[in-house]
């Protein structure tokens, strides 16, 4: 039991180590864009730039949220929270998705009207400089982020992840529209603006979805609930299981089922058996909890939807 314990807790600062780096590198790296950016538009008076810049700082506003917010939601659970707080790592994700549909409109706002009325942009030369900058350090940004969702599969820094795999298209497109409006298209600055804050509605529209799904307790894949069944039906005194339940709040699964037992069963062999399994389903799906109700299988009801096989799990 002591092991388990080591073992989970040792999974959770992993984890609480990951997604901080990632909440970390994220807001640094969006005050140095911000900074870099905002000289460039100045320089350039591009439509484009702008855009980049305010996305930016939006990026910057949402990165502070983002670790303020899982500074909270990872924290462990206490008197007034049982469950934990790994919610507020959704809400995290809601914030985020105003933030991008914030930015998109922006951008789609200036996009249009730089298109209706194109200038001719001035300077290109420290523009083009600036966005391949910010092009190396996004896309730098952006690896770390794949490693720690790879790790962690945070709904945050998925959610912070979209922010700037989407920069990288945006600061791909104020590089094309700089380059095209030196006189060979002026219309390209607002045209590649419009086409970014298209994929930022997307974009927020998927964060959005990912976020309610979890704020709504959604139930936990079809494959991993298979794995919880097969793993407590794989014990020789299961006679089944019914009424499971699932949920995922942050990183942490919540896990409940009715385990079918023989009735001539003494309590304390009741017991022994849930606690293996309850170890076993702990180890594969951690971090989670696990609740088992033991019922004597005489009692289980004809209504009652049982299980009492194992299935493949692909």
């Amino acid at each position: 039991m002591n092991t388990n314990n080591t073992s989970v807790t040792a999974d959770n600062d992993d984890y609480n180590y990951w997604v901080q780096l990632a909440a970390k590198a994220a807001t640094m790296t969006a005050l140095l864009l911000v900074i870099v950016k905002l000289y460039a538009w100045f320089a350039t008076e591009a439509s484009a730039m702008l855009a980049s810049s305010t996305d930016s700082m939006l990026d910057l506003f949402s990165s502070l949220m983002n670790v303020v917010i899982l500074r909270f939601a990872l924290a462990p659970a206490d008197n007034e929270h049982k469950f934990g707080h790994g919610k507020a790592e959704s809400l995290a994700g809601l914030v985020q998705a105003a933030f991008v549909l914030g930015s998109a409109i922006l951008l789609l706002i200036n996009g249009i009207d730089r298109f209706i009325n194109p200038i001719v942009i001035v300077k290109t030369n420290i523009g083009i400089i600036v966005t391949i900058f910010a092009i190396f350090a996004t896309l730098a940004l952006v690896v770390l982020q794949k490693q720690v969702i790879k790790r962690t599969s945070s709904l945050a820094i998925s959610a912070d992840s979209m922010h700037y795999q989407s920069d990288l298209f945006l600061n791909l497109g104020v590089l094309a529209a700089l380059y095209l409006s030196e006189g060979l298209w002026l219309r390209a600055d607002g045209f590649f603006t419009v086409l970014v804050g298209a994929y930022l509605l997307f974009g927020a529209g998927s964060i959005i979805w990912l976020s309610v799904k979890h704020l709504m307790d959604h139930q936990l894949t079809e494959a991993e609930q298979q794995q919880i069944i097969s793993i407590a039906l794989r014990n020789d005194k299961a006679l089944g299981v019914h009424d499971l339940r699932t949920r995922q709040a942050g990183q942490q699964r919540f896990i409940q089922f009715h385990l079918e037992l023989d009735d001539n069963l003494s309590l304390f062999t009741a017991h022994a058996i849930g606690e293996e399994i309850e170890q076993e389903i702990m180890q594969q799906l951690a971090p989670c909890e696990v609740f088992i109700h033991h019922d004597p299988v005489s009692t289980v009801g004809d209504d009652v939807e049982r299980t009492t096989a194992i299935k493949d799990v692909e």
